[in-house]
Protein backbone atom coordinates (compact mmCIF):
# COMPACT_ATOMS: atom_id res chain seq x y z
CA UNK A 1 0.00 0.00 0.00
CA UNK A 2 2.72 2.33 0.94
CA UNK A 3 4.78 1.73 -2.19
CA UNK A 4 1.09 2.21 -4.45
CA UNK A 5 0.80 6.00 -2.35
CA UNK A 6 4.35 6.93 -3.41
CA UNK A 7 4.11 5.89 -7.06
CA UNK A 8 0.86 8.14 -7.14
CA UNK A 9 3.65 11.12 -6.66
CA UNK A 10 6.02 10.27 -9.35
CA UNK A 11 3.88 12.34 -11.81
CA UNK A 12 4.84 15.65 -9.67
CA UNK A 13 8.33 15.79 -9.17
CA UNK A 14 9.71 17.58 -11.32
CA UNK A 15 12.53 16.21 -13.67
CA UNK A 16 14.01 19.82 -14.92
CA UNK A 17 15.53 22.29 -12.22
CA UNK A 18 15.67 25.81 -12.81
CA UNK A 19 18.95 27.97 -11.32
CA UNK A 20 20.17 31.16 -10.95
CA UNK A 21 22.91 33.14 -9.21
CA UNK A 22 22.41 35.95 -6.89
CA UNK A 23 24.08 39.05 -8.22
CA UNK A 24 23.70 41.94 -5.96
CA UNK A 25 21.98 42.65 -2.67
CA UNK A 26 20.72 45.75 -2.32
CA UNK A 27 18.51 47.19 1.26
CA UNK A 28 15.95 44.30 1.65
CA UNK A 29 15.96 42.52 -1.91
CA UNK A 30 18.41 40.38 -3.32
CA UNK A 31 18.93 40.18 -7.11
CA UNK A 32 19.39 37.35 -9.11
CA UNK A 33 20.26 36.82 -12.37
CA UNK A 34 17.72 33.68 -12.81
CA UNK A 35 16.04 31.25 -12.44
CA UNK A 36 12.70 31.41 -14.12
CA UNK A 37 10.27 32.67 -12.48
CA UNK A 38 6.68 33.91 -11.68
CA UNK A 39 5.53 36.40 -9.21
CA UNK A 40 5.00 35.22 -5.50
CA UNK A 41 7.15 31.70 -6.57
CA UNK A 42 9.26 30.71 -3.93
CA UNK A 43 13.24 29.79 -4.02
CA UNK A 44 15.86 28.66 -2.55
CA UNK A 45 19.13 30.81 -1.72
CA UNK A 46 21.92 27.85 -1.21
CA UNK A 47 24.38 29.41 0.90
CA UNK A 48 27.70 28.41 2.28
CA UNK A 49 28.73 29.29 5.70
CA UNK A 50 32.19 29.05 6.92
CA UNK A 51 30.48 28.55 10.06
CA UNK A 52 27.19 27.37 9.87
CA UNK A 53 28.09 25.18 6.34
CA UNK A 54 25.40 24.39 3.46
CA UNK A 55 22.06 26.33 4.71
CA UNK A 56 18.83 27.04 2.45
CA UNK A 57 17.27 30.10 2.45
CA UNK A 58 13.86 30.80 1.37
CA UNK A 59 13.10 33.68 -0.36
CA UNK A 60 9.90 35.05 -2.98
CA UNK A 61 9.65 36.52 -6.17
CA UNK A 62 8.61 39.95 -5.78
CA UNK A 63 9.56 41.79 -8.92
CA UNK A 64 11.49 41.92 -11.83
CA UNK A 65 13.89 44.36 -13.48
CA UNK A 66 14.96 43.90 -16.55
CA UNK A 67 16.18 40.43 -16.98
CA UNK A 68 17.02 40.43 -13.19
CA UNK A 69 14.42 38.17 -10.21
CA UNK A 70 13.81 40.46 -7.48
CA UNK A 71 13.72 38.24 -4.20
CA UNK A 72 13.14 38.63 -1.48
CA UNK A 73 14.03 36.51 2.34
CA UNK A 74 11.67 35.10 4.72
CA UNK A 75 14.95 35.12 7.25
CA UNK A 76 17.82 37.47 7.92
CA UNK A 77 19.49 38.27 5.14
CA UNK A 78 23.16 37.42 6.72
CA UNK A 79 25.40 34.85 5.18
CA UNK A 80 24.51 35.41 1.40
CA UNK A 81 26.62 36.41 -1.25
CA UNK A 82 27.47 37.25 -4.72
CA UNK A 83 27.02 34.11 -6.80
CA UNK A 84 24.90 32.27 -4.34
CA UNK A 85 22.97 29.28 -6.12
CA UNK A 86 19.08 30.49 -6.10
CA UNK A 87 16.87 27.13 -7.16
CA UNK A 88 13.51 28.10 -8.43
CA UNK A 89 10.69 25.92 -7.04
CA UNK A 90 8.23 26.69 -9.56
CA UNK A 91 5.12 27.35 -6.91
CA UNK A 92 3.78 29.84 -4.52
CA UNK A 93 4.34 29.10 -0.51
CA UNK A 94 2.14 26.31 0.62
CA UNK A 95 1.62 25.42 4.26
CA UNK A 96 0.55 22.13 6.20
CA UNK A 97 -3.08 21.57 7.48
CA UNK A 98 -5.12 19.66 9.52
CA UNK A 99 -6.52 19.13 12.76
CA UNK A 100 -3.48 18.31 14.25
CA UNK A 101 -2.68 22.15 14.49
CA UNK A 102 -5.86 22.61 16.86
CA UNK A 103 -3.69 24.11 20.05
CA UNK A 104 -0.82 24.90 18.77
CA UNK A 105 1.19 27.96 18.10
CA UNK A 106 2.87 28.56 14.30
CA UNK A 107 5.19 30.81 12.97
CA UNK A 108 4.18 32.54 9.13
CA UNK A 109 5.54 29.19 6.99
CA UNK A 110 3.49 27.14 9.09
CA UNK A 111 5.91 25.85 11.26
CA UNK A 112 5.30 24.94 15.60
CA UNK A 113 7.56 27.47 17.41
CA UNK A 114 8.07 24.62 20.08
CA UNK A 115 10.60 22.85 17.66
CA UNK A 116 8.68 19.87 16.91
CA UNK A 117 8.13 18.65 13.95
CA UNK A 118 4.60 19.02 12.62
CA UNK A 119 2.41 15.96 12.79
CA UNK A 120 1.90 13.76 10.35
CA UNK A 121 -1.32 13.10 8.11
CA UNK A 122 -1.45 17.04 7.25
CA UNK A 123 -2.37 18.13 3.79
CA UNK A 124 -0.55 21.53 1.93
CA UNK A 125 -2.49 24.32 0.85
CA UNK A 126 -1.29 27.72 -0.35
CA UNK A 127 -1.26 30.67 1.22
CA UNK A 128 -2.84 32.68 -1.56
CA UNK A 129 -6.20 31.89 -3.31
CA UNK A 130 -8.83 34.13 -4.54
CA UNK A 131 -12.05 34.73 -3.21
CA UNK A 132 -15.01 32.81 -3.34
CA UNK A 133 -17.26 33.79 -6.31
CA UNK A 134 -19.88 36.70 -4.76
CA UNK A 135 -22.40 34.47 -6.49
CA UNK A 136 -21.47 30.93 -4.42
CA UNK A 137 -21.45 33.10 -1.50
CA UNK A 138 -24.90 32.26 0.97
CA UNK A 139 -26.56 35.52 2.33
CA UNK A 140 -25.74 36.18 6.40
CA UNK A 141 -28.78 35.26 7.95
CA UNK A 142 -27.52 33.43 11.58
CA UNK A 143 -26.42 35.18 14.77
CA UNK A 144 -22.99 34.47 15.88
CA UNK A 145 -22.75 35.16 19.93
CA UNK A 146 -19.52 36.24 20.92
CA UNK A 147 -19.95 36.66 24.57
CA UNK A 148 -19.22 40.23 25.04
CA UNK A 149 -22.43 42.44 26.06
CA UNK A 150 -21.82 45.38 24.05
CA UNK A 151 -21.05 43.21 20.76
CA UNK A 152 -23.95 41.06 21.40
CA UNK A 153 -26.54 43.15 22.52
CA UNK A 154 -25.79 46.63 20.27
CA UNK A 155 -24.03 45.46 17.52
CA UNK A 156 -24.90 41.96 16.80
CA UNK A 157 -22.45 39.80 14.19
CA UNK A 158 -23.98 37.72 12.26
CA UNK A 159 -22.23 34.09 11.46
CA UNK A 160 -19.77 35.03 8.79
CA UNK A 161 -19.72 38.89 8.90
CA UNK A 162 -16.36 40.70 8.58
CA UNK A 163 -15.58 43.54 10.95
CA UNK A 164 -13.09 45.80 11.91
CA UNK A 165 -12.21 46.70 15.35
CA UNK A 166 -10.89 50.19 15.12
CA UNK A 167 -8.39 51.69 18.07
CA UNK A 168 -5.15 53.70 19.03
CA UNK A 169 -2.50 52.05 21.19
CA UNK A 170 -3.32 50.80 24.79
CA UNK A 171 -7.07 50.45 24.50
CA UNK A 172 -7.80 47.15 25.07
CA UNK A 173 -8.01 45.32 21.88
CA UNK A 174 -5.59 42.35 22.48
CA UNK A 175 -7.68 42.28 25.80
CA UNK A 176 -11.47 42.01 23.57
CA UNK A 177 -10.20 39.33 21.19
CA UNK A 178 -9.19 37.02 24.23
CA UNK A 179 -12.78 37.79 25.65
CA UNK A 180 -14.12 37.22 21.98
CA UNK A 181 -11.33 33.95 21.46
CA UNK A 182 -13.03 32.24 24.76
CA UNK A 183 -16.57 33.00 24.83
CA UNK A 184 -17.55 32.98 21.23
CA UNK A 185 -19.60 29.70 20.00
CA UNK A 186 -17.31 29.34 16.42
CA UNK A 187 -16.51 26.17 16.12
CA UNK A 188 -12.66 26.93 15.82
CA UNK A 189 -10.62 29.85 16.20
CA UNK A 190 -7.74 31.18 13.92
CA UNK A 191 -5.30 34.22 15.30
CA UNK A 192 -3.24 36.09 13.75
CA UNK A 193 -1.25 38.06 15.72
CA UNK A 194 0.85 40.16 12.90
CA UNK A 195 4.14 42.50 13.73
CA UNK A 196 3.62 41.95 17.98
CA UNK A 197 5.77 42.64 20.05
CA UNK A 198 7.82 39.37 21.54
CA UNK A 199 6.75 39.70 24.85
CA UNK A 200 3.48 40.54 23.73
CA UNK A 201 3.23 36.60 22.01
CA UNK A 202 2.89 34.92 25.19
CA UNK A 203 1.49 37.31 27.12
CA UNK A 204 -1.37 37.27 24.98
CA UNK A 205 -1.49 33.32 24.77
CA UNK A 206 -1.63 32.59 28.70
CA UNK A 207 -3.39 35.63 30.02
CA UNK A 208 -5.69 36.96 27.25
CA UNK A 209 -6.29 33.78 25.44
CA UNK A 210 -6.07 31.19 28.37
CA UNK A 211 -5.96 27.58 28.26
CA UNK A 212 -9.74 27.41 27.31
CA UNK A 213 -9.06 29.56 24.29
CA UNK A 214 -5.72 27.99 23.19
CA UNK A 215 -7.85 24.51 23.44
CA UNK A 216 -10.43 25.54 20.62
CA UNK A 217 -7.26 27.86 18.51
CA UNK A 218 -4.75 28.16 16.23
CA UNK A 219 -2.19 30.80 16.60
CA UNK A 220 0.26 32.52 13.99
CA UNK A 221 1.98 34.29 15.29
CA UNK A 222 5.00 37.09 13.43
CA UNK A 223 6.72 39.53 15.67
CA UNK A 224 7.89 42.71 14.81
CA UNK A 225 11.56 41.88 14.37
CA UNK A 226 10.87 39.33 11.31
CA UNK A 227 11.09 40.96 7.78
CA UNK A 228 8.32 42.38 6.29
CA UNK A 229 7.71 39.40 4.31
CA UNK A 230 6.56 37.17 6.86
CA UNK A 231 4.99 39.61 8.71
CA UNK A 232 2.41 39.71 5.55
CA UNK A 233 2.83 36.04 5.10
CA UNK A 234 1.10 35.71 8.82
CA UNK A 235 -1.92 37.27 7.88
CA UNK A 236 -1.94 35.18 4.57
CA UNK A 237 -1.06 31.94 6.53
CA UNK A 238 -4.12 32.24 9.15
CA UNK A 239 -6.45 33.43 6.01
CA UNK A 240 -5.94 30.11 4.32
CA UNK A 241 -5.66 27.79 7.47
CA UNK A 242 -9.40 29.32 8.27
CA UNK A 243 -10.17 28.73 4.56
CA UNK A 244 -9.50 25.08 4.96
CA UNK A 245 -11.40 24.62 8.03
CA UNK A 246 -14.44 26.75 6.23
CA UNK A 247 -14.44 24.22 3.51
CA UNK A 248 -14.76 21.34 5.72
CA UNK A 249 -18.22 22.67 6.64
CA UNK A 250 -17.03 24.48 10.21
CA UNK A 251 -18.02 27.95 11.28
CA UNK A 252 -14.71 29.55 12.01
CA UNK A 253 -13.86 32.55 13.72
CA UNK A 254 -10.03 34.67 12.19
CA UNK A 255 -9.19 37.30 14.14
CA UNK A 256 -6.25 39.16 13.21
CA UNK A 257 -4.21 42.06 15.04
CA UNK A 258 -3.51 44.02 12.85
CA UNK A 259 -4.35 45.09 9.43
CA UNK A 260 -2.10 47.97 9.87
CA UNK A 261 0.82 46.08 10.50
CA UNK A 262 0.23 43.95 7.18
CA UNK A 263 -0.08 47.32 5.27
CA UNK A 264 3.42 48.76 6.63
CA UNK A 265 4.82 45.46 5.87
CA UNK A 266 3.18 45.23 2.30
CA UNK A 267 4.60 49.54 2.51
CA UNK A 268 8.06 48.55 2.91
CA UNK A 269 8.67 45.75 0.37
CA UNK A 270 6.34 48.15 -2.12
CA UNK A 271 8.94 50.74 -1.44
CA UNK A 272 11.83 48.79 -1.42
CA UNK A 273 11.14 47.28 -4.96
CA UNK A 274 10.66 51.00 -6.25
CA UNK A 275 7.05 51.97 -6.21
CA UNK A 276 6.09 55.33 -5.49
CA UNK A 277 4.99 56.21 -2.12
CA UNK A 278 1.01 57.66 -2.47
CA UNK A 279 -1.52 58.20 0.49
CA UNK A 280 0.97 59.20 3.60
CA UNK A 281 3.68 57.04 2.03
CA UNK A 282 2.09 53.77 1.73
CA UNK A 283 1.62 52.56 -1.94
CA UNK A 284 -0.33 51.74 -4.73
CA UNK A 285 0.10 47.54 -3.33
CA UNK A 286 -0.71 48.33 -0.39
CA UNK A 287 -5.08 49.62 -1.39
CA UNK A 288 -4.45 46.71 -3.68
CA UNK A 289 -3.66 43.76 -1.17
CA UNK A 290 -6.18 44.55 1.41
CA UNK A 291 -9.25 43.71 -0.47
CA UNK A 292 -7.69 40.42 -1.90
CA UNK A 293 -7.31 39.70 1.95
CA UNK A 294 -10.44 40.81 3.37
CA UNK A 295 -12.52 39.74 0.95
CA UNK A 296 -11.16 35.87 1.59
CA UNK A 297 -13.21 35.63 4.33
CA UNK A 298 -16.91 35.57 4.97
CA UNK A 299 -19.45 32.64 3.67
CA UNK A 300 -19.17 29.73 1.05
CA UNK A 301 -21.37 27.20 -0.20
CA UNK A 302 -19.81 25.00 2.90
CA UNK A 303 -19.16 27.14 5.99
CA UNK A 304 -18.32 30.36 7.38
CA UNK A 305 -15.44 32.64 8.46
CA UNK A 306 -16.45 35.12 11.01
CA UNK A 307 -13.50 37.91 11.14
CA UNK A 308 -12.53 40.18 13.29
CA UNK A 309 -9.74 42.22 12.09
CA UNK A 310 -8.49 45.16 14.45
CA UNK A 311 -7.17 48.56 12.82
CA UNK A 312 -4.51 50.83 14.47
CA UNK A 313 -5.32 54.06 13.97
CA UNK A 314 -2.83 56.53 14.27
CA UNK A 315 -3.13 59.29 16.48
CA UNK A 316 -6.47 57.88 17.45
CA UNK A 317 -7.47 59.13 13.76
CA UNK A 318 -10.36 57.16 12.54
CA UNK A 319 -10.22 58.93 9.16
CA UNK A 320 -6.18 58.05 8.22
CA UNK A 321 -6.04 55.92 5.26
CA UNK A 322 -5.33 52.57 5.81
CA UNK A 323 -8.63 52.92 8.62
CA UNK A 324 -10.92 54.23 5.69
CA UNK A 325 -10.16 51.73 3.30
CA UNK A 326 -11.10 48.77 5.58
CA UNK A 327 -13.75 50.06 6.93
CA UNK A 328 -15.12 50.54 3.51
CA UNK A 329 -14.26 46.70 2.64
CA UNK A 330 -15.70 45.64 5.94
CA UNK A 331 -19.15 44.72 7.49
CA UNK A 332 -18.99 46.74 10.24
CA UNK A 333 -17.15 48.41 12.91
CA UNK A 334 -15.89 48.55 16.42
CA UNK A 335 -14.60 51.71 17.78
CA UNK A 336 -12.65 52.00 20.78
CA UNK A 337 -12.66 54.80 22.60
CA UNK A 338 -9.78 55.74 24.75
CA UNK A 339 -12.16 58.80 26.69
CA UNK A 340 -14.14 55.39 27.67
CA UNK A 341 -11.07 53.43 28.80
CA UNK A 342 -9.82 56.54 30.93
CA UNK A 343 -12.87 56.91 32.94
CA UNK A 344 -12.56 52.73 33.62
CA UNK A 345 -15.14 51.46 31.27
CA UNK A 346 -13.89 47.96 30.08
CA UNK A 347 -14.59 46.70 27.02
CA UNK A 348 -14.00 50.45 25.85
CA UNK A 349 -16.86 50.14 22.74
CA UNK A 350 -18.03 53.31 21.67
CA UNK A 351 -21.10 52.46 20.35
CA UNK A 352 -22.49 55.85 18.79
CA UNK A 353 -19.27 55.06 16.63
CA UNK A 354 -19.61 51.16 16.04
CA UNK A 355 -22.08 49.98 13.64
CA UNK A 356 -22.85 46.32 12.05
CA UNK A 357 -24.02 46.51 8.94
CA UNK A 358 -25.99 43.31 9.33
CA UNK A 359 -27.55 44.04 12.77
CA UNK A 360 -31.48 44.68 11.72
CA UNK A 361 -31.06 41.70 8.88
CA UNK A 362 -30.30 39.01 11.81
CA UNK A 363 -32.12 40.28 14.71
CA UNK A 364 -35.89 40.31 16.05
CA UNK A 365 -37.48 43.32 15.44
CA UNK A 366 -37.91 43.51 19.42
CA UNK A 367 -34.36 43.58 19.82
CA UNK A 368 -33.34 45.76 17.21
CA UNK A 369 -36.01 48.33 18.50
CA UNK A 370 -34.36 48.38 22.07
CA UNK A 371 -30.99 48.79 20.66
CA UNK A 372 -32.01 51.50 18.81
CA UNK A 373 -33.64 53.05 21.15
CA UNK A 374 -30.72 52.74 24.26
CA UNK A 375 -28.77 54.05 21.49
CA UNK A 376 -30.84 57.47 21.20
CA UNK A 377 -30.58 58.38 24.94
CA UNK A 378 -27.40 57.77 24.92
CA UNK A 379 -26.84 59.69 22.31
CA UNK A 380 -29.16 62.33 23.55
CA UNK A 381 -26.77 62.16 26.95
CA UNK A 382 -23.39 62.38 25.31
CA UNK A 383 -24.49 65.83 23.67
CA UNK A 384 -26.15 67.37 26.33
CA UNK A 385 -22.75 66.02 28.81
CA UNK A 386 -20.41 69.04 28.71
CA UNK A 387 -24.10 70.81 30.27
CA UNK A 388 -24.80 68.48 32.39
CA UNK A 389 -21.28 68.03 34.04
CA UNK A 390 -21.14 71.72 34.68
CA UNK A 391 -24.33 72.29 36.06
CA UNK A 392 -25.75 74.52 33.26
CA UNK A 393 -28.74 71.66 32.63
CA UNK A 394 -31.74 72.21 35.08
CA UNK A 395 -33.81 69.44 35.54
CA UNK A 396 -37.33 69.63 33.63
CA UNK A 397 -36.22 71.42 30.99
CA UNK A 398 -35.92 68.86 28.37
CA UNK A 399 -38.26 65.17 28.30
CA UNK A 400 -35.46 63.78 26.45
CA UNK A 401 -32.51 64.69 28.38
CA UNK A 402 -34.38 64.51 31.73
CA UNK A 403 -34.88 60.26 30.46
CA UNK A 404 -31.54 60.69 29.10
CA UNK A 405 -29.94 61.39 32.26
CA UNK A 406 -31.66 58.52 34.06
CA UNK A 407 -30.76 56.00 31.76
CA UNK A 408 -27.45 56.72 31.61
CA UNK A 409 -26.01 55.10 34.25
CA UNK A 410 -27.95 52.33 33.44
CA UNK A 411 -26.73 51.97 29.66
CA UNK A 412 -23.41 52.13 31.37
CA UNK A 413 -23.42 49.18 33.78
CA UNK A 414 -25.47 47.12 31.23
CA UNK A 415 -22.33 47.77 28.62
CA UNK A 416 -19.66 47.09 31.50
CA UNK A 417 -18.35 43.37 31.33
CA UNK A 418 -16.05 41.81 33.41
CA UNK A 419 -12.54 40.28 31.50
CA UNK A 420 -13.97 36.62 32.57
CA UNK A 421 -17.15 37.23 32.22
CA UNK A 422 -19.47 35.58 30.03
CA UNK A 423 -22.68 36.09 29.07
CA UNK A 424 -24.97 34.36 26.80
CA UNK A 425 -26.65 35.87 23.70
CA UNK A 426 -29.93 34.80 25.40
CA UNK A 427 -29.55 36.62 28.48
CA UNK A 428 -27.88 40.05 26.57
CA UNK A 429 -31.11 40.20 24.55
CA UNK A 430 -33.56 39.60 27.30
CA UNK A 431 -31.34 42.41 29.13
CA UNK A 432 -30.98 44.58 26.57
CA UNK A 433 -35.23 44.18 26.03
CA UNK A 434 -35.84 45.14 29.96
CA UNK A 435 -33.87 47.83 29.83
CA UNK A 436 -35.08 49.96 27.11
CA UNK A 437 -38.75 48.82 28.80
CA UNK A 438 -37.95 50.70 32.12
CA UNK A 439 -35.13 49.04 33.56
CA UNK A 440 -36.72 46.49 34.67
CA UNK A 441 -34.30 43.23 35.62
CA UNK A 442 -30.97 45.37 35.13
Amino acid sequence: MQAAHLIEHIPNIPTLKKFGKVTRVVGLMIESQGPDSSIGDVCKIHVNSPVNGHQIILAEVVGFKDEIVILMPYSSLREISIGCLVEGTGKPLEVKVGPELIGKVLDSMGEPYDGYALPRGLVSVPTEKEPPNPMTRPPITDRLEVGVKAIDGMLTVGSGQRVGIFAGSGVGKSTLLGMIARNTKADLNVIALVGERGREVREFIERDLGPEGLSRSIVIAATSDQPALMRIKAAFTATAIAEYFRDRGLNVMLMMDSVTRVAMAQREIGLAVGEPPATRGYTPSVFAILPTLLERTGTNLHGTITAFYTVLVDGDDMNEPIADAVRGILDGHIVLDRVLANKGQYPAINVLKSVSRLMNHITSPEHVAAASRLRELYYTYSKSEDLINIGAYKRGTSKEIDEAIHYEPLITKFLKQGFMDKVSLEQTVNEIIALSNGGANT
